[in-house]
């Protein structure tokens, strides 16, 4: 199983916060945007990952994060030169793919809740036995603002792109499982009226073939879309809080490594060093003694 985690975008939205650098590098309370979608394939056990970004900040996120090996991942980088629409992930990722199942989510989009780990890890291991795409919803006020999914038990019945009325009000997330089937898919869509190759046109073909199934999150969980000042900042103000209550870190990378055993003591003893003494430092030597 590959990740893919799309980091483009011109991040109008933001303006002027992202007139220097990529949003995904801006601070969602004490880490980089991107650390929340690296740690949700980190949780579903994929450690081949390759961030797809623009020319000019593809070189900022290698400075981040570089190879990944400090972390126990292997990490590649791509370039897509303009935004063309989700679904070109999987043609600039074609190689990298190399016919294994991959699993895409979207660099500005934010998952906490009890048992997310066990839903990833499950979806990985469904997906290698039944071939059939996948993708989550998220029950949301307004729908008309998002892919919204209608549904029979796990069955997906329609899927579309911001409809004037909605069939359901499940909101299709920004974290997609596919077969390696999903490039061939990628390379025959149409743009759309947007000019974009839109990831509702990958999931229609794969509902016209009854390969699509769809999860849904309940209420327990919480699915943010940073790409607004004012979503950028409930995002901060909810992590800051849930972290401030429990004491834990939310998509705390190096955490997630060592638990789950990409990095051995030793390995996590060195990354402690190299961040050195600070709270984010200190929070990981927490975590090494077991406190």
């Amino acid at each position: 199983m590959k990740g893919i985690i799309l980091a483009g975008g011109s991040g109008t939205r933001l303006y002027p916060l992202t007139k220097g650098q990529s949003k995904q590098l801006l601070a969602i309370h004490d880490k980089p945007m991107i650390y929340y979608p690296l740690s949700v394939l980190m949780l579903a056990g994929i450690k081949e990952i390759l961030i797809i970004s623009t020319p000019r900040d593809l070189p900022n996120f290698k400075r981040l994060l570089g190879t990944g090996l400090s972390i126990g991942i292997k990490l590649q980088y791509a370039e897509q030169e303009r935004p063309k629409g989700i679904a070109e992930a999987f043609i600039i990722g074609e190689k990298f793919i190399d016919n294994d199942p991959v699993c895409l989510i979207l660099g500005d989009n934010i998952f906490y809740g009890s048992g997310f780990t066990k839903i990833l890890q499950n979806s990985v291991s469904e997906l290698s036995e039944n071939k059939k795409a996948k993708v989550f919803g998220f029950y949301v006020k307004n729908p008309s603002r998002y892919g919204v999914v209608e549904y029979v038990d796990d069955n997906v019945i329609s899927i579309e792109e911001k409809p004037l009325k909605p069939k359901s009000n499940y909101a299709v997330v920004g974290l997609y499982f596919y077969p390696p089937s999903v490039v061939e898919i990628a390379k025959k869509i149409k743009p759309s009226q947007r000019g974009e190759l839109e990831i509702t046109s990958i999931n229609t073909e794969y509902l016209k073939k009854e390969k699509l199934r769809v999860e849904l999150l309940d209420k327990s969980f919480t699915w943010l879309d940073s790409g607004t000042h004012e979503s950028m900042l409930e995002a901060s103000n909810f992590i800051h809080t849930i972290e401030k209550r429990t004491g834990l870190k939310i998509a705390c990378v190096e955490e997630i490594a060592f638990k789950l055993g990409y990095i051995n003591s030793d390995q996590f003893k060195e990354l402690i060093k190299s961040i050195g003494k600070n709270q984010y430092g200190n929070y990981l030597k927490s975590i090494l003694n077991g406190v």
